[in-house]
């Protein structure tokens, strides 16, 4: 079987630098994120909304090493940081006054990664 490599320079470019980070902060939750981004786009985590509202507390702060889908309802805010949400999930997001951003966002606010949860 043939091993796929990624072609989107920007996912690329994400993986090398949660990378770096992992090991300039001694933070292993970086790297476990790289890991699951650097997946073939068939085996790449999705997430829906009632996910994240089932596993998650008011005032948590969670990574989705993937996408964020729009089915379900969030009820209580949290901060969402994915690779990719789709629009119908940022809107819910924003309607719940929950806070989306990009995963390299995240990591310049919490370099660290503490008290931060994997969703998948």
């Amino acid at each position: 079987m043939r091993e796929t490599k990624t072609t989107n320079p920007e996912l690329i470019q994400l993986i090398r630098f949660l990378k770096k980070q992992s090991r300039e902060q001694d933070a292993s939750i970086w790297s476990d994120v790289a890991e699951h981004l650097s997946k073939p786009s068939r085996q790449q985590i999705a997430v829906n909304l009632s996910k994240i509202d089932r596993y998650t507390e008011k005032g948590s702060t969670i990574v989705v090493p993937g996408k964020v889908l729009a089915t379900g309802t969030l009820n209580h805010a949290v901060t969402v940081a994915a690779f990719r949400a789709s629009e119908k999930a940022r809107e819910k997001l924003k309607a719940a006054r929950a806070k989306y951003m990009s995963i390299t966002d995240l990591l310049e606010k919490n370099p660290k990664g503490s008290n931060v949860k994997i969703i998948r």
